[in-house]
């Protein structure tokens, strides 16, 4: 497997880029994103990780956003030190699989790479995934529909539905939400009527309640 990471700060590069090499995968590394957009368009890669904060023409998001302009579609793990929620919504409508905030202990890192490249994330020509009953979600616009109607989501509920649509078929429990959707700062009474507010906007079980783990999207 080939990947390609962009990465600013010289020295987490090198231990990023050393430490997956060490794991087996060939590591293409760049400090500009100028130069490691040319090199996608020269080279297969098989994931892009890649940080937020790059000065110049491409940042991590401007990238993403100009590779989808051409059609690139290549699974995407953004890496930053942003931690607000807008954030991570305005990562995953950019097109993003995954997001892993700094600091992140390497083994981390490769466990969210491995569960990219084993998932193959969205990769996907008209970037949307088909629901049961009609139902479709856009990965690229983080929009829900029913047939041709929009489904209404607060900004909450809209990061929920794109956690489990990232982890679908996988177990999430609360602890793991708490910490993603809330940054571990909600009363637990809260976050399950949230979930559960979410649950009644989609097609009936398809985020099922797994009894003393968590819960569960089932998606084809």
């Amino acid at each position: 497997m080939r990947l390609l990471l962009l990465e600013d700060d010289a020295i987490l590069k090198d231990s990023i880029e050393e430490f997956l090499i060490a794991q087996n995968y060939t590591v293409d590394s760049f400090e500009n994103g100028e130069d490691a957009f040319d090199a996608i368009f020269s080279v297969d890669y098989d994931l892009l990780l890649l940080d937020v904060n790059i000065p110049g023409a491409f940042n991590g998001f401007s990238l993403r956003r100009a590779l989808a302009d051409e059609n690139k579609n290549i699974p995407t793990i953004f890496v930053t030190s942003m931690s607000s929620a807008d954030a991570l919504i305005q990562g995953y409508a950019h097109g993003c699989c995954d997001y892993i905030k700094k600091p992140f202990d390497l083994t981390e890192l490769l466990l969210r790479v491995r569960h990219a490249l084993k998932s193959n994330c969205f990769k996907t020509q008209e970037n949307f995934l088909i629901l049961p009953d009609n139902y479709r979600y856009n990965v690229t616009t983080y929009e829900l529909t029913c047939s041709t109607a929009a489904v209404s989501l607060s900004k909450t509920e809209s990061e929920i539905l794109n956690l489990f649509i990232m982890n679908r078929n996988q177990i999430l429990t609360l602890e793991m939400l708490y910490e993603k959707i809330w940054e571990n700062n909600v009363d637990a009474a809260n976050a399950r009527v949230q979930i559960n507010n979410l649950r009644r906007k989609l097609p009936k079980n398809l985020i099922k309640n797994i009894y003393g783990l968590g819960y569960r999207l089932d998606c084809k």
